[in-house]
């Protein structure tokens, strides 16, 4: 990552029109749209492309993209989306996207092996005039018409300032500067959005925002940070839907922190999870958190996918960074934090919706002697492990990624007759 990318990390910027979209309903028509109407240059970067009927319809949409000249690069992770067969990949490769695999996936007796430090994004930019973040891929188990148990999640679509922000970190990750062309014309589309007032919002109007994101370089506790600052200057009320939650020790503190202080603390996670394991190792937590004042909910409708939060009545954040070891300390993960009362009422109903209709509260237990021995010492033993974790899983994982262009198949071979 160049330096000028590193400086616009975390710059708080004015002037942007935010839409908050829930689940694949909202956001696979949007993205799509999108998509079609795109000019100049089509940028998505995922976690997860399946070979299903909403992955099918995002390669249709980039594949007519490309055939009418438009620049169209797709990164995914190579763990996440291990399985684009052939015929899948060579139809966009043919069309002109340029598709690359972020740390192509190892397989040891068939199973997958390289599962830390992965690319966990979910944006897209398109003609650097739209933006999209959050923490929702490309595959049916988002959509509730096709699949009952689909996930709950969310993005958000921008328009303004930060758009720049998010193509330029987009572009440096693929290693394709800018072309000069485009440059001009970004140029000009600013200008004209200062001239019309229909156009985006003017620097001067409009949330006041800031594109946030971890690496395993400089920016390895910039989202922690953002979350810690604004738990830690909390006054009325904290609302975060996180779906795998098993945060740092500091952050847990904090939390803790601002419940004995008198702030209203919720926090939304998973009551039919996907994983059943990661639901344990939250639920080690749960008694902790629930005797400092802390209120728990398990969303109980369908699996949780979220990674959102609101606090008080102006800070809010929506992105693909969980609470938990893997996002906090290995992936490459980015979120939208948002300064802006009115996009924060949004998120805040929306989540309080999710909490009368669809979760159960967590009840604090009432112990015998012996089992209050054993709480106090699973508590030292996972906040041990939640202060060194850090440390641990860097010098774990050091090796440095590699971002792999996915290669045509060659061409059969004619026999001579």
């Amino acid at each position: 990552m160049n330096t000028a990318t590193r400086s616009m990390n975390s710059r708080w910027l004015p002037g942007n029109r935010i839409e908050l979209l829930c689940c694949g309903e909202d956001y696979y028509p949007c993205v799509f749209q999108a998509i079609d109407a795109a000019k100049h240059a089509v940028l998505i970067e995922t976690f997860i492309w399946f070979d299903d009927s909403v992955g099918r319809e995002l390669r249709a949409a980039l594949m007519r993209a490309a055939e009418r000249g438009v620049e169209v690069h797709v990164l995914v992770d190579g763990w996440g989306s291990p399985d684009l067969g052939a015929e899948f990949t060579q139809g966009l490769l043919d069309a002109g996207v340029r598709l690359r695999a972020f740390e192509p996936v190892r397989r040891l007796f068939g199973a997958r092996i390289n599962m830390l430090g992965r690319m966990h994004n979910k944006l897209a930019v398109v003609d650097g005039r739209v933006a999209f973040v959050g923490g929702i891929n490309y595959s049916r188990d988002h959509v509730i018409g096709l699949d009952p148990q689909a996930k709950l999640d969310y993005a958000v679509r921008l328009e303004g300032p930060l758009v720049e922000q998010i193509e330029a970190y987009c572009r440096t990750k693929l290693n394709t500067p800018q072309p000069p062309r485009e440059m001009w014309l970004q140029r000009w589309r600013r200008l004209r959005q200062r001239r019309h007032p229909d156009d985006p919002p003017r620097p001067d109007e409009g949330a006041v925002a800031a594109f946030v994101t971890r690496d395993n370089d400089r920016h390895t506790t910039d989202i922690e940070r953002h979350y810690r600052a604004a738990i830690r200057s909390a006054r009325s009320r904290i609302l975060i839907a996180n779906a795998y939650f098993f945060p740092g020790y500091r952050l847990v503190r904090d939390l803790r922190r601002a419940a004995r202080r008198g702030v209203r603390v919720d926090l939304i996670l998973q009551g039919n999870p996907d994983m059943p394991w990661v639901q344990r190792a939250t639920m080690l937590l749960y008694e902790h958190l629930l005797r400092a004042g802390v209120r728990i909910h398990e969303y109980t409708e369908r699996p949780l996918h979220a990674k959102v939060a609101v606090i008080d009545d102006h800070w809010a954040t929506v992105g693909s960074s969980n609470l938990d070891p893997t996002s906090l300390s290995l992936n490459l993960e980015a979120n939208v934090v948002v300064r802006d009362q009115a996009f924060a009422a949004v998120l805040r109903d929306t989540l309080d919706q999710v909490l009368r209709r669809s979760c159960e509260p967590v009840r604090l237990s009432r112990p015998g002697r012996l089992r209050s021995a054993w709480i106090v010492l699973r508590s030292l033993v996972v906040f041990h492990a939640l202060r060194r974790f850090p440390a641990w899983a860097r010098w774990a994982h050091h090796a440095s990624p590699r971002v792999v262009p996915v290669q045509p198949e060659p061409a059969p071979v004619q026999e001579g007759r």
